[in-house]
């Protein structure tokens, strides 16, 4: 078998869609699993709509989850090749020649000034990698280039496979009514066709149909401006139309790549469920390394306007790696740590009444304060001695000073333990929050 060729042919014509980062990555996958090569072509003969800006969204966004190409425009140390240009907008001679090799051999007219392709009207038979033999038959002529001189998406299309020595097309299924066209001009040119593998579609999270660049959670850049993990997006992407073949969902990228197959994608369509790719977010959250989760963290705030908050880095640090076990996304930590960089935070109203509600809270954080003002503060385990010796000696339970403790040193009712935060706080400002939420 000759080496996999497979390309992803986006245009620049708007933000970089979930369902296309989806195909992108099943084409690398599979280039990746058989040593093959993943090309990136540009597909921007649309110059009404065509953007440099939104061309930069897809470098940045394939290049943000990890889908390196071998051969397309040279960004980075991706790209190059034998095989270009790898814009379509810089392959007109290339176009020319091809059409007229239609031209040649009878396969094409003109009306109205556009030429038009005389189709055979044979069935066309498509052996797909995935949903097995399809047979089409095209009833019309059609258009391969437009009034206007430019060629239409199936003529270049076609050309660029061919010409690009493409070996497997894998694309969406609602390509699947354009293969027909694309075989019949392959056959015209007397080239064989390449494999086709339709891929599932991504429906919307609510409600029929296919997930639109207006539904919610549609759009790549919006996982990086909100911190996503991209390892974590594109493990939960990998599953949305193929499974290992076995239960497992959280996969290092190694181990997707050894697995991932064609006949292992599904047929049926897959729903986008963002609260499972939170979750999956979650889970390689908790596993970063300290020195990275602290990294993006910083980045994250930049981002948000809040760099000052770190500019003591090892406070900084500390209180991000407390906070990490905790929350579910990066875009959680500004609320979530709060009240570690500031004295000025809101006390949570419907918190206050709860505990407040219940007892002699103030009388309980009265004794505390007593104590704490001579405590250990040189650890989490004697802050916690301290405070039990205290409740022990009350005839209380440590749970009867940590609700009205965490209230008025954070103006919550969660964070890390309390006994952390006191630390992390340290004694002085501890002392002067509960001090002014007693007199407050």
């Amino acid at each position: 078998m000759s080496q996999v060729r497979v390309r992803f042919a986006p245009s620049p014509t708007g933000f970089f869609h979930i369902g296309s980062a989806r195909t992108a990555l099943f084409n690398w996958l599979y280039a990746r699993h058989t040593g093959g090569v993943f090309i990136l072509r540009i597909e921007d003969t649309d110059k009404e709509r065509n953007s440099e800006a939104f061309l930069n969204v897809i470098y940045d966004s394939l290049t943000w989850l990890g889908l390196n190409w071998d051969e397309g425009p040279k960004v980075g140390g991706c790209g190059g090749g034998d095989f270009g240009p790898y814009r379509q907008s810089e392959r007109a001679s290339i176009y020319r020649e091809y059409l007229e090799k239609l031209k040649v051999t009878g396969r094409t007219y003109e009306k109205d000034g556009a030429v038009f392709f005389k189709i055979s009207g044979e069935p066309q038979v498509i052996e797909d990698a995935i949903r097995g033999r399809v047979e089409r038959t095209e009833e019309k002529d059609f258009v391969i280039v437009r009034s206007d001189g430019n060629p239409v998406f199936h003529l270049v299309n076609v050309v660029d496979d061919i010409t690009m020595g493409i070996t497997h097309v894998i694309r969406g299924e609602d390509h699947l009514s354009n293969t027909s066209k694309h075989t019949e001009l392959l056959k015209a040119f007397g080239v064989p066709q390449p494999i086709y593998a339709h891929i599932p579609l991504i429906l919307k999270q609510n409600g029929p149909g296919k997930m639109s660049k207006r539904d919610q959670g549609a759009l790549i850049e919006e996982y990086q401006k909100r911190g996503y993990l991209s390892e974590a997006l594109v493990n939960f992407l990998c599953l949305l139309g193929w499974n290992p073949g076995d239960d497992r969902e959280k996969m290092p990228i190694a181990e997707i790549i050894r697995l991932f197959d064609l006949p292992k994608v599904n047929q049926s369509n897959a729903r986008f469920d963002e609260k499972k790719l939170a979750h999956m977010n979650m889970l390689y959250l908790l596993e970063l390394p300290a020195d990275r989760f602290v990294q993006l963290a910083r980045e994250y705030f930049t981002r948000q306007g809040l760099g000052a908050v770190g500019a003591n880095e090892a406070h900084f640090g500390e209180v991000m790696l407390l906070s990490q076990p905790k929350i579910k996304a990066i875009e959680e930590l500004p609320a979530y740590t709060n009240y570690f960089f500031t004295d000025d935070f809101i006390i949570d109203p419907k918190v206050r009444d709860k505990v407040l509600g219940k007892g002699d809270p103030k009388a309980r954080l009265t004794e505390l304060f007593a104590v704490l003002k001579t405590a250990d503060f040189s650890s989490d385990l004697a802050i916690e001695e301290a405070i039990k010796v205290l409740a022990a000696k009350n005839g209380l339970g440590f749970g009867d000073y940590q609700s009205v403790a965490r209230l008025a040193v954070s103006g919550t009712n969660v964070g890390p333990s309390i006994t952390s935060m006191f630390r992390v706080l340290g004694r002085d400002r501890v002392l002067k929050r509960i001090e002014r939420f007693l007199t407050g």
